[in-house]
Parts: structure tokens; C-alpha cells; sequence
């Protein structure tokens, strides 16, 4: 699943690299779920309800040829009280709610979790890159 930094996030980077402001490396970072996409400028609809909740992962391997991708895998807490709605994409933030969008990418094979199953991404499953 490759996915691809957002609007908000290159415009941080930018003002960055430029020096028109300085941008603070996220103390978490945080993965989404959504059953519809979002694009780079946000959007979607982010999964709710039944026990989902963003998942923290902190482990990146470093930068490579303008991308990255998990260490470890991603393992999101059961569903509970009933189905998640089809998982089609995901997204990083730097919040556990709200936030600012960071990053997102489309699933390869989209995902229906039922109650008492979990969405899991493998080791290295989840790539990111400038390009």
C-alpha cells in the first residue's frame, strides 16, 4: 500500500526547509482508517464507532530514495458491538483525534472488519514517499 505525504505536510516541510517557519517533529504519530478516501488535501471519512480507535506507530525506517515505510506491524484494537465499515484507505496524523493530516494511501485489498476480528498492516506494509 503506498501512500503519499498531504497537502498540509509538504506546505510544513517547505515553510520548513525554506525558513518561514520552523515545524516540530509529531510526539506520535497515529494511523487511520477510512472507508472513504481522503486526497491530499483531506477529506474522507474516517472509520468510527465499534470499538476503532487510531493506532500509534512510531517505528519508520529510515528515508530511502524519497520513501519510508512501517517497522513492525499495525496491529488496531477489535472490533466490538459490531462491524467496521469497509476499510478502502488510510491516513497518518499527529493526533489521536484531530490533529494535522499527514500523510494517507489507498489499501490494496480494501477490508470489512467484523466484530472481534482486527485490521492489521504486516511489517512493511505501509510505504511512503515524497513522489
Amino acid at each position: 500500500m503506498a501512500g503519499t505525504f498531504s497537502t498540509t505536510l509538504n506546505n510544513k516541510l517547505l515553510d520548513h526547509i525554506l525558513k518561514t517557519a520552523p515545524f516540530s517533529v509529531p510526539s506520535n504519530i497515529y494511523v487511520a482508517l477510512y472507508s472513504a478516501a481522503p486526497t491530499a488535501a483531506g477529506g474522507g471519512s474516517e472509520l468510527s464507532g465499534n470499538g476503532y480507535a487510531r493506532k500509534v506507530h512510531n517505528s519508520w525506517d529510515a528515508g530511502a530514495a524519497g520513501a519510508t515505510e512501517n517497522t513492525g506491524a499495525i496491529t488496531f484494537d477489535p472490533a466490538s458491538g459490531g462491524n467496521w465499515l469497509e476499510a478502502v484507505a488510510f491516513g497518518l496524523f499527529d493526533a489521536i483525534t484531530g490533529g494535522n493530516f499527514l500523510a494517507w494511501g489507498d489499501l490494496t485489498t480494501p477490508k470489512t472488519v467484523t466484530d472481534g476480528d482486527t485490521a492489521e498492516f504486516a511489517d512493511g506494509a505501509l510505504d511512503i514517499s515524497l513522489t
